[in-house]
């Protein structure tokens, strides 16, 4: 029975879910997660369920026996617009794990131009830091927000010479009364300032501080070409070298008061217990989603300039079977990083791969296309589905837009031909048929449409008319 993915957006709080709660999630359970926001599939959700699983496992075993047991890696055999991608996504979303997706087909082999397969790694610490980076943050949030605050209150009532570190932004008339509130203010204590700035009564007033202002490394190199790796690599090298330089800015107290919780946000946290944790976790819990994996199987090498699909994939070998790769937040090791792959495999099959590639994926599963059944579930089955996106754009256009069941048939049948009769992208043909039906809708909200308007079969039929009867304008408008 053909499957069927959900494109949902995932609504699991993770910050809310405990690293204990995580650990004990088995492979059932986890199932049951995924089945909110993806429905079939079912193959593939048992097969990344128990590679989760396994990993919580391994770190229950021995310490010598844990550097023994590396993840199985998948390949997912499908094509686009089932689910690979989103049941990758979800499952390190489940759990908070560090996850980069990238394409195969844009790596090209060691000698030549263009991304070098380690960047990968790299990417996913990145990924990891940044992770760390928003959660250390949200920890120590309130206790910035409350050294902001004292900051702004100091602004608000210092003053130097005759530049007054309080500046109101009106003229005229308005401006002599303010001036006047500010008199009051200036002489007022500093409870009855802080009543004032928590009530947001201060928020249009300007104050005029200091900044830090990072050096322009970008301008520096900008012009000779060099690659964004090694871009960030010299900047963060320049920022530790080069003096922090400040400068005097002018701003209202609601935009001070942003500015001022980064930086106190900024200054609190521990940098390398991020990079630490950063790495740990990507060893540990990252996962690597290497899509159009297909695209680089072959064995036959390239003649002149092109590049060998073999190369890429001997040059990806190292990073699958582990190795060290060096990052400007250190060194990690790739050796328990989980790799998901996945490929349509139209005209080349796993096999084609190099042997040793194809020992470090050893479970392959394969997902089913959709059907006319899976499309309609898609448009009404999750929470937020096309259907209701749509439904609530137009509400704030006033406009109180509605589907009858025959018109959601139709949407379905449509996308499914258009899919046959085309190239067959899945569920996001839902997209581009929706948007079609729409249109004239979405334009003329809420000008010339108001108040209820239903969406029913013989409306469907006559926005697609033209497409689905011509094969060519089909492929070219949908």
């Amino acid at each position: 029975m053909a499957g069927v993915i959900l494109f949902a957006r995932c609504d699991v709080d993770r910050s809310t879910v405990t690293e204990e709660q995580i650990e004990e999630l088995t492979p059932r359970q986890i199932v049951r997660e995924l089945d909110k926001y993806i429905v079939g599939q079912g193959e593939a959700k048992r097969v990344v369920a128990i590679a989760l699983r396994n990993r919580t496992r391994r770190r229950r075993v021995d310490e010598k026996m844990q550097e023994e047991i590396y993840p199985k890696n998948i390949i997912m055999i499908g094509p686009t617009g089932v689910g690979k991608t989103e049941i990758a996504r979800r499952l390190a979303r489940l759990v908070g794990a560090p996850f980069v997706k990238v394409e195969a087909s844009k790596y090209t082999e060691v000698g030549y131009v263009g991304r070098d397969v380690e960047s990968m790694v790299r990417d996913l610490v990145e990924t990891a830091v940044n992770m760390l980076r928003e959660r250390m943050a949200a920890q120590v949030r309130p206790k910035a927000e409350s050294r902001a605050r004292s900051r702004l209150l100091d602004l608000l009532t210092s003053s130097s010479g005759s530049r007054r570190r309080f500046i109101s932004g009106f003229g005229g008339h308005e401006d002599a009364i303010v001036e006047e509130e500010e008199s009051e203010e200036r002489t007022a204590s500093r409870e009855q300032l802080g009543k004032l700035l928590d009530e947001g009564r201060l928020d249009s007033r300007e104050v005029e501080f200091e900044i830090s202002a990072k050096p322009g490394v970008e301008g520096m190199f900008g012009m000779i070409g060099i690659d964004e790796q090694m871009l960030g690599n010299v900047r963060d090298m320049m920022e530790k070298v080069m003096p922090q330089k400040r400068r005097m800015t002018r701003m209202t107290v609601a935009e001070a008061r942003k500015l001022l919780i980064d930086e106190e946000i900024e200054q609190m946290l521990d940098k390398d217990k991020i990079q630490r944790e950063a790495i740990n976790a990507a060893e540990q819990y990252g996962i690597i989603f290497v899509d159009e994996i297909d695209k680089i199987a072959g064995r036959q090498s390239g003649a002149g300039p092109d590049v060998s699909r073999e190369g890429v994939q001997r040059d990806i070998l190292p990073i699958v079977e582990g190795c060290t790769v060096f990052t400007k937040y250190g060194a990690i090791k790739t050796d328990h990083i989980l790799f998901i792959a996945a490929g349509a495999f139209h005209a080349t099959k796993p096999s084609d791969l190099i042997p040793e590639l194809q020992g470090r994926f050893p479970l392959r599963v394969e997902l089913d296309s959709l059907t006319m059944d899976d499309m309609r579930r898609i448009l009404v089955e999750p929470e937020n589905s096309l259907i209701k996106q749509y439904i609530a754009l137009m509400a704030t256009d006033g406009v109180e837009l509605s589907f009858s069941e025959d018109a959601i048939d139709e949407l379905a049948h449509s996308a499914s031909e258009v899919n046959r009769m085309t190239e067959n992208i899945g569920a996001r043909r839902l997209h581009s048929v929706l948007e079609r039906v729409l249109e004239p809708v979405s334009f003329d909200a809420p000008d010339q449409v108001k108040g209820k308007f239903t969406i029913d079969r013989a409306y469907v039929k006559d926005r697609l008319a033209e497409v689905m009867k011509d094969q060519d304008l089909s492929r070219f408008i949908l």
